[in-house]
């Protein structure tokens, strides 16, 4: 089974995308699957996680390190770049396995002959801020060669300049460029060391530029290869980010490029013998989850607490840099199963970010924490109220995402809860979790409403993830996940009176808490949640949908005038619609589990589904979960396939109104694994059981997976007709298995086998 994404011809339409498709990364660095001689205009770009900077009134996004890969290779005079020259052959590759990208290009030159450039590179998994590469030059006839090769500080913004205040320099083996960013005055600082075996060099010095020039007699047919070594600091990272920086180029020159790349490797291996899932007998699907999971764990944060997974990932600076509910809807579970300890991280960045949940409920006039839409490393909302551009009027449009998408909040208190429950791993709530729920909790208690007449809690003027119908009144999912916040909080509370009762008389003194949990007692009691309806047995999105003009989506789109135009909003199409951007209520079926039957989840798919427009990649997984759990399994392959392919393909919505939202997009590949794990093998735990469903599709022989829970590691093999289950030989204890409604129970190391 190939391991390896190919282009076998450079496209120049097609630059943008694959610099998405062919990512290398690390958690910490995302570096852009551009050519080597490629500059901002083709958007290369090395992206540092957490790191943010603000412009004037422009939006605030991620920062981009300038390029230490910069290269470009004249032969004869004759610049050679694949934008310049139509390339006699062209292969770019990634190797999903090991995180390694590789090209070959081959230059036809004046006078005749060829010379063949090849460069492969990857970012370090070893070294969190070192990027490593090798480049080689092939000449058909003797040519005289001329390589420009260092640091390009003049990178791609969509809001900057952000760096500033240029000094280069040369220290010791190394070239350095360093940069301030504008808003925070952070030094950001590039080193670069070179292995050469032959040649001239002279160092050349611009303003945003330190590059190295080195002259080579080349002779026909013998390969001319160098290796670059690119460290990056900033003033977050170190004391002192001149020295951090030079010191891993100078160490990772004197260590060489075969070490480093075997320690970056063996951590790959590692990662994927925790990761990977396997498909028997469908190589397309094998393949698309994993490029999914690839695309995941090149942006997992696996040393740090501090930042989270952004929508777009390491990609670029598309949506600011900005993390959203999808990390903990869509890229939490994976991670739970695979790497707790990145699972961890995650939700204890929501931790760090508590004091910006607080202010922001305060702006609004709410106790507790109302977490920012948009979060990044303060989490202070990034969100603005104008943030889509009306494409008829070139007029912004006011939005309600950030003051009315209500539902993160408990997005991440359930994420924190979800944790738990999961890994038994109650250290979470000691340090700051605990703190988390109970103010997303306070939150909900005053920003409800309490109709006197009815006698019930209710959740006005929110949006829910149906972003298409904006301000409308009990939305099924916010309200069922209010009702799971509020839940979870007293039972959390519950938790530590029993196994820490200091650490619960402190924190509920700390938050004055007492009177809030008889109000969140009588809250639960008496909280809306739509329910399905008597006969038809659909629930209402919200109050007031089944209202709105049904029609098609065909229909609709038949009306749509410029193809960028926004369905949503005050004037949208969709917004007198029954028309929706992505899953909603079908959303809150799959959180709820068995909390509603069959029939109930598959009226629900029957009539939403064909009414989702899937304006968003968060859907098509969703649709594909409740399939597989519903019996439709040729609507399950197809959500799923569709999920899974999204960043090979680059088949997405490019443009919200004026705005590129292009990218990768980790809520798609962790919504890929969701799909394949929790829909076809139907994966669910809770209550200290881990439920097997198995709906496996029609060209799937068999899966194997690994899942972790409660700290132990469990392999499973699920086939058309039984399952599979090896518990590790490092487990310390049996687990409870519920297979098609079977329960088998699995000691430490032992193998089990069930039919269903």
């Amino acid at each position: 089974m190939s391991w390896t994404v190919q282009e076998t011809r450079f496209n120049q339409e097609q630059i943008t995308t694959n610099g998405n498709k062919f990512m290398i990364g690390n958690g910490a660095l995302g570096y852009r699957g551009t050519l080597e001689e490629f500059s901002k205009d083709q958007l290369t770009a090395t992206t540092i996680a957490g790191l943010y900077d603000k412009v004037g009134d422009q939006w605030r996004e991620p920062v981009n390190a300038p390029n230490g890969l910069a290269t470009k290779v004249y032969a004869n005079g004759q610049l050679l770049s694949a934008l310049e020259t139509e390339p006699v052959a062209h292969a770019q590759e990634l190797d999903i396995r090991h995180a390694k990208h590789r090209r070959e290009t081959v230059f036809a030159i004046d006078g005749g002959g060829t010379v063949t450039l090849q460069a492969e590179r990857f970012v370090s998994m070893d070294q969190l801020n070192l990027i490593a590469a090798r480049f080689s030059v092939t000449c058909s006839q003797p040519s005289s060669i001329v390589v420009e090769t260092g640091i390009d500080g003049d990178v791609w913004d969509i809001n900057g300049p952000h760096l500033e205040q240029y000094q280069s320099a040369v220290e010791g083996a190394a070239i350095v460029l360093q940069a301030m960013a504008h808003e925070l005055r952070q030094p950001v600082v590039v080193a670069e060391t070179l292995a050469a075996g032959s040649g001239q060099q002279v160092v050349l010095q611009t303003d945003q530029t330190i590059m190295r020039q080195l002259a080579l007699e080349c002779e026909a047919g013998v390969t001319y290869t160098f290796y670059k070594y690119v460290a990056i600091a900033t003033g977050q990272s170190a004391a002192d980010p001149v020295q951090a920086a030079v010191a891993v180029a100078v160490g990772a020159l004197a260590a060489g490029y075969e070490a480093l790349l075997a320690q970056h490797a063996a951590h790959w291996e590692h990662k994927w013998a925790l990761a990977d899932v396997v498909i028997e007998g469908d190589d397309e699907a094998q393949f698309a989850l994993r490029y999914s999971l690839y695309q995941l764990l090149i942006i997992a944060p696996s040393e740090s607490e501090k930042v989270s997974i952004p929508a777009r990932g390491l990609s670029g600076q598309v949506y600011k840099g900005a993390v959203f509910w999808d990390t903990e809807m869509f890229m939490l579970p994976f991670f739970l199963h695979t790497d707790p300890q990145v699972a961890r991280n995650l939700m204890m960045y929501r931790v760090h970010t508590l004091d910006g949940a607080r202010r922001k409920a305060a702006e609004y006039g709410y106790k507790g924490a109302f977490y920012a839409w948009e979060s990044q490393d303060t989490g202070d909302d990034a969100c603005t109220l104008f943030n889509i551009t009306d494409v008829f009027t070139n007029r912004p449009m006011r939005t309600y995402f950030r003051d009315k998408q209500v539902h993160i909040s408990a997005d991440v208190a359930n994420g924190i809860w979800q944790y738990y429950a999961s890994t038994g791993d109650d250290s979470i709530l000691l340090d700051g979790g605990a703190e988390v729920m109970m103010e997303c909790a306070r939150f909900f208690y005053s920003y409800a409403y309490y109709k006197m007449d009815k006698k019930r809690f209710e959740i006005l003027d929110a949006t829910g993830p149906d972003e298409y119908h904006e301000r409308i009144n009990n939305n099924v999912f916010t309200n069922y996940m209010v009702e799971q916040t509020i839940s979870g909080t007293l039972e959390m509370l519950a938790l530590l009176q029993d196994k820490h009762p200091e650490a619960f008389r402190l924190l509920v003194g700390k938050l004055d808490y007492e009177a809030d949990i008889d109000q969140l007692q009588a809250m639960l009691a008496q909280l809306y949640v739509p329910k399905p309806h008597p006969q038809s047995q659909v629930i209402e999105q919200f109050d007031g949908y089944f209202a709105l003009e049904d029609v098609s989506l065909e229909a609709l789109k038949s009306r749509i005038i410029n193809r960028n135009e926004y369905l949503g909003g005050g004037s949208g199409l969709a917004t007198t619609t029954q028309i929706l951007k992505q899953a909603d209520a079908i959303l809150a079926l799959f959180m709820l589990g068995d909390r509603f039957s069959r029939e109930v989840k598959k009226a629900n798919w029957d009539f939403y589904e064909p009414r989702t427009e899937h304006g968003s990649s968060l859907s098509p997984c969703v649709y594909a979960l409740i399939a597989a759990d519903i019996g439709y399994s040729e609507y399950a392959y197809r959500y799923f396939m569709k999920t899974a392919t999204i960043d090979l393909t680059g088949n997405s919505k490019q443009y919200v109104g004026t705005l590129y939202i292009g990218g990768t997009h980790p809520a798609a590949n962790g919504g890929a694994w969701m799909a394949a794990v929790q829909g076809f093998a139907g994966v669910r735990i809770g209550s200290g059981v881990v439920k097997l469903s198995p709906a496996l599709p029609q060209k799937w022989n068999a899966m194997q997976f690994n899942v972790q829970v409660q700290g132990q590691q469990f392999r499973v093999a699920v086939t058309k007709s039984e399952v599979r289950i090896t518990s590790a030989e490092t487990n310390r204890a049996a687990q409870l298995f519920s297979i098609g409604g079977a329960e088998v129970v699995c000691e430490a190391g032992q193998t089990v086998v069930q039919a269903y």
